[in-house]
């Protein structure tokens, strides 16, 4: 495996690996993920969380993108299981790295999406689709409706050109999907639902 540290959320019985990797600016014990990953592990999903060799270095701006996407194919095929499916994602430059190895080919069952960057802040104009109708499996987008990565009308004709996939908006939420009003464990346990659902 890659020298890159990984941690395991893993059930007595397992029915599904996803690995979420971390935001640009985040790494594998983001305070979301491993919330994430606790409460999935109970549905029989087992959680695999890693750093990417730019955070594992201590820099806290991605390396270059080929570099984040040879990690995320070492980590994913070092822990595929042969008798469960296989799901990838992670939250915001995660999920983008996670979407380009697939739709370049690399073997997964479906995309799990938290806050996918669909534009940099106020800049809608440059959207990072292009490469997603090459990708033949079902997604997820969990997203904010106040994320600004992520204009909610060009987020929802991006999918609906898609055809497979699906978003799941949190009301108010941003791009770390914190929602006025609402706790961090309240905003989880609906992740959870979504997700646990999608890859049943």
């Amino acid at each position: 495996m890659s020298d890159v540290s990984v941690a395991f959320d893993t059930p007595e019985e397992v029915r599904a690996v996803l690995v979420l990797a971390h935001g640009a600016g985040g790494d594998l014990n983001d305070p979301l993920l491993r919330a994430l990953g606790s409460v999935l592990c109970a549905d029989g999903i087992e959680v695999v969380r890693f750093n990417f060799p730019y955070r594992e270095q201590g820099r806290r701006a991605p390396g270059s993108q080929a570099q984040s996407e040879a990690a995320y194919r070492e980590i994913a095929s070092s822990i595929r299981r042969t008798d469960v499916p296989l799901y990838l994602g992670g939250k915001s430059y995660g999920g983008r790295i996670a979407s380009h190895i697939v739709a370049d080919r690399f073997p997964a069952d479906g995309l799990v999406f938290i806050s996918y960057p669909l534009h940099p802040p106020g800049k809608p104009e440059r959207l990072r689709d292009a490469h997603l109708g090459s990708i033949e499996v079902p997604m997820l987008f969990c997203q904010g409706t106040k994320d600004a990565f992520a204009t909610p009308h060009l987020l929802e004709d991006v999918i609906a050109r898609l055809g497979r996939a699906e978003l799941h908006p949190i009301d108010g939420g941003d791009h770390s999907l914190r929602v006025r009003g609402r706790t961090q464990t309240d905003v989880v346990a609906e992740l959870r639902d979504t997700i646990a659902h999608f890859i049943a």
